[in-house]
């Protein structure tokens, strides 16, 4: 008998793989947590019945929420990741050594646990000495901390069960209270295909707070619609006047200095939703 794996990414549209094996399936005290092997993407983390990470194209997602931002830093020295427990954006920041901590914040401990276990590449960072892991809630991580993070970065799941806050304008405020007085966050923001109100209620939100707000994309295969979209809200930096020429080459997979500012040239109908 052959078992397939569907998620609903609308009521009437879904993506539908292959299960060679089911590792973990498990209602934690957040979220259902399913850990399963797929024919075509590998190990796949799923999360209320989403795919947050697959072996195959997490490197497209993890880069695109760590080096835009750390790139238009001038000097990132510490940086917060609330959410991500599969530590993915843990292993992106890594790479830039000016980084000095970075601290992990989600409030599913279930979810690192298993990460560590079953997507060990991805999870490769969390025991690294410039790591700091809090099992915590997020919202209030971001509230106890003022004046303290370079840049802050939001992985989340999509707005629903314990992500719900992390898309309001309240929690966009407190990250700027967090934030030095010339830091910068980012957050993925969905697709715009199936959820374009969210995009742009989160851009009016951001603009709020940020007076430097900045929307870009990237393709991702097992996300819905493939096209996902991120802000990024500043106080002082503009990733659009990075010199390209500085940004280093390092190890990745999708993003490239010739792809920084790329990123940000949106299609004309997520342009429309932004402005």
């Amino acid at each position: 008998m052959e078992l397939w794996y569907t998620e609903k990414q609308t009521p009437t549209y879904g993506i539908t793989m292959k299960v060679k094996e089911t590792y973990v399936s498990e209602q934690t005290d957040f979220q259902q947590l399913d850990m399963i092997e797929t024919e075509e993407f590998g190990t796949m983390l799923v999360l209320d019945g989403m795919v947050m990470t697959t072996d195959k194209d997490e490197w497209v997602y993890h880069e695109m929420v760590a080096h835009p931002v750390l790139y238009t830093h001038p000097n990132p020295k510490k940086v917060l990741v609330v959410g991500g427990g599969d530590g993915g954006v843990i292993r992106e920041i890594l790479k830039h050594p000016s980084v000095e901590k970075a601290v992990l914040v989600d409030i599913d401990g279930k979810v690192i646990e298993y990460s560590k276990k079953y997507l060990p590449q991805i999870a490769c960072g969390l025991d690294d000495p410039r790591v700091e892991v809090h099992v915590n809630d997020g919202f209030m991580h971001i509230h106890d901390h003022k004046n303290e993070y370079d840049v802050v970065m939001v992985d989340s799941t999509e707005p629903v069960g314990p992500a719900v806050n992390l898309f309001t304008r309240g929690f966009y405020q407190g990250i700027y209270d967090a934030l030095k007085e010339d830091g910068i966050f980012v957050a993925q923001t969905d697709n715009p295909w199936f959820t374009p109100e969210l995009i742009t209620n989160v851009n009016r939100d951001v603009k709020e707070v940020f007076p430097i707000v900045r929307v870009f994309w990237a393709n991702v295969p097992t996300y819905p619609s493939g096209l996902w979209t991120f802000t990024m809200g500043s106080k002082k930096y503009d990733p659009l006047e990075v010199d390209e020429s500085s940004i280093p080459e390092i190890d990745t997979k999708y993003y490239s200095p010739r792809l920084h500012k790329a990123a940000f040239v949106l299609p004309k109908f997520v342009e429309d939703l932004v402005k």
